[in-house]
């Protein structure tokens, strides 16, 4: 079976925006990423347990802002003790059952309920900037935040500081108005979909 993304009817591969004189590696490049696995880990409230042994993937979970990461899996804070899963490992829901008693947390397979898209270039951060008051400035590689995009509720993880990477999580439904904001924001410095 084949799964559908949100924004599969209207995303367009090739080069947009003011990119004819510009050199191809100066060019924002916007993808979508597909076959994601994404859970959300949340303990609850008023437990005294100790989660500093806790971990998924060999990746103990994060602090404030932060996020954890090895080849196939990231976990990014995005709240207090709540945090977002993404991994490569389509089987590691199981591993996380296992490991996060059900009376403690309570985990949540969102793959098919987000969107997820990824920006790279040395001008990522002007896209950001166009649509989020999020101060920006001090985030680097590492760190994660909740902030609004032209109004749509996202996260945004900063995966690396060499590319300028930077990935973004919306619900579903808000798919579409996502990738439109995003590559009408790119549109001034040129961009090439992947």
């Amino acid at each position: 079976m084949k799964t559908i993304t949100s924004i599969e009817n209207i995303y367009q591969s090739g080069k947009f925006g003011d990119y004819q004189s510009k050199n191809k590696e100066k060019l924002i490049k916007v993808s979508e990423v597909k076959n994601l696995f994404i859970c959300q880990v949340v303990k609850y409230k008023n437990l005294k347990i100790d989660i500093t042994n806790k971990n998924i993937d060999g990746l103990n979970l994060p602090k404030e802002l932060k996020t954890c990461t090895n080849s196939s899996t990231r976990i990014l804070w995005i709240g207090p003790e709540n945090w977002l899963v993404t991994s490569l490992k389509k089987d590691l829901l199981l591993e996380i059952n296992n490991n996060f008693n059900s009376n403690e947390f309570a985990v949540t397979d969102l793959s098919h309920s987000r969107a997820v898209l990824e920006i790279e270039g040395e001008l990522s951060n002007e896209v950001i900037k166009k649509g989020s008051p999020l101060n920006i400035n001090d985030l680097k590689e590492g760190n994660c935040a909740n902030t609004v995009y032209n109004g749509i509720t996202v996260t945004i993880d900063f995966i690396k500081d060499e590319t300028k990477t930077v990935r973004f999580f919306a619900l579903r439904s808000f798919g579409e108005s996502l990738y439109e904001s995003l590559t009408d924001a790119c549109l001034e410095y040129g961009y090439i979909a992947k």
